[in-house]
């Protein structure tokens, strides 16, 4: 249709529309803010990303805001309430996960240290804007180095394509298409960060 706007993804539908305009690509630099997106792609590995997004007021609520030192302490009993939990995707090894991952953070903060400056320190350089969706890889070196970093801190659950999937849903890589109505604004926020 002459004059319809763009969208990489999500345009059909209102939720993932504005998860696309107003967040997708945007920086995340507050571990919280990273700990959710690296535990709900780890989620959405094997899903449509719709499905999550649906799902996420609840997998906040199952996982306390995402908050890491609760979720550290989580143990058998709120792993068995988690599998019973039909708001979530009740998959054992990525519940079992994103405890181990909270855990990871946890330990990370005592040793001194922030989630945001390992995974930012893999930050890849500026590319040019991707043509379409085939200029768009699914791993990138950047993207197994910060799993291999992340694996070697505790975390579970990352493999070299989730460490790329979280890098673009965390605005290390603008991966907005040309001609994409938020590539322009996500490139904005970038800069600011």
């Amino acid at each position: 249709m002459a004059g319809a706007e763009l969208r990489c993804f999500g345009g059909d539908d209102p939720l993932y529309r504005a998860y696309h305009d107003d967040e997708w690509g945007r920086p995340v630099r507050d571990d919280r803010g990273l700990y959710e997106r690296i535990s709900l792609e780890a989620f959405q590995s094997g899903l449509a990303w719709i499905t999550i997004l649906r799902k996420r007021d609840a997998f906040r609520a199952a996982f306390a805001g995402f908050d890491a030192e609760v979720v550290a302490r989580y143990g058998a009993d709120d792993v068995a309430r988690l599998m019973a939990d039909a708001g979530i995707v009740r998959n054992r090894l990525k519940v079992e996960a994103t405890i181990a991952n909270a855990r990871a953070l946890v330990a990370l903060h005592d040793g001194g240290r922030t989630l945001s400056e390992l995974v930012w320190s893999h930050a890849p350089p500026a590319r040019p804007a991707p043509k379409s969706w085939a200029d768009v890889a699914a791993l990138t070196p950047e993207s197994t180095a910060l799993a291999k970093a992340l694996k070697r801190e505790g975390f579970r659950f990352v493999g070299p394509t989730t460490a790329y999937a979280s890098m673009q849903a965390c605005g290390l890589v603008n991966d907005h298409l040309a001609g994409c109505v938020a590539r322009q604004a996500t490139e904005a926020a970038r800069r600011v960060v």
